[in-house]
């Protein structure tokens, strides 16, 4: 039984997506998760997995940290990206990060299933519109984006919140921790990244589309 996951923070297009699959696939087993922590929590208890077709904006992720994130942490974990965006830079990028396939979340569910076949045999698929574009982009630089999925989990909500402007004692209320606890992540949070200041935190989080998971 082919096994995958489906990672979407729209609850209306994973369930879309589920019943065209089903419909085209026989016997497929599919788990849905809304944002990165349920989807590492999916990663973590889904043996066996296929593939895991991942929404790179979901709550907890941004644009790569989510995908960097899961390639760190589950290696032999197959993924491709689904997403609303065609733009061939971003799509460079993926598959810099490690993904097997960019499939548009506008595409057929005959595509859908053509690209699942593809990537399980091992190959890289991407639209034909886009391939001489992303050929052509220039290698990506994923140093920052790497930095950043060394940070805990704790360490990544801090980030979040800074990007969000909120001070120290606001940011130890919010996670229930104490100040000195909040300035020591910072402190590791500049050291992981090789940044000076909040204002570099900030400018990071932001050029990243860092966001906050969705329970949080």
């Amino acid at each position: 039984m082919l096994s995958l996951v489906i990672a979407d923070d729209h609850p209306l297009f994973r369930s879309a997506l589920s019943s065209a699959l089903r419909a085209e696939i026989k016997d497929v087993d599919i788990v849905e998760a809304n944002d990165l922590d349920s989807t590492l929590r999916c990663l973590e208890q889904v043996k066996d997995l296929d593939l895991l077709l991942l929404d790179l904006n979901m709550p907890g992720s941004g644009e790569l940290y989510g995908l960097i994130r899961i390639r760190r942490d589950y290696p032999d974990v197959p993924v491709a990206i689904i997403s609303g965006s065609e733009d061939s830079a971003l799509v460079a990028k993926v598959i810099e990060a490690g993904a097997l396939g960019f499939i548009p979340k506008t595409s057929e569910p005959a595509v859908y299933v053509a690209a699942i076949n593809e990537i399980l045999l091992g190959d890289i698929w991407l639209p034909e519109s886009l391939k001489r574009d992303v050929d052509n982009q220039p290698a990506a630089d994923l140093t920052m984006q790497k930095r950043v999925a060394e940070l805990t989990p704790q360490q990544y909500k801090v980030l979040c919140y800074l990007h969000e402007g909120l001070l120290n004692k606001q940011i130890a209320y919010e996670l229930s921790i104490s100040e000195a606890t909040v300035k020591a992540h910072i402190t590791a949070i500049f050291r992981k990244l090789d940044i000076n200041n909040r204002t570099q935190a900030v400018l990071v989080a932001s050029e990243l589309k860092l966001q906050m998971s969705s329970n949080e």
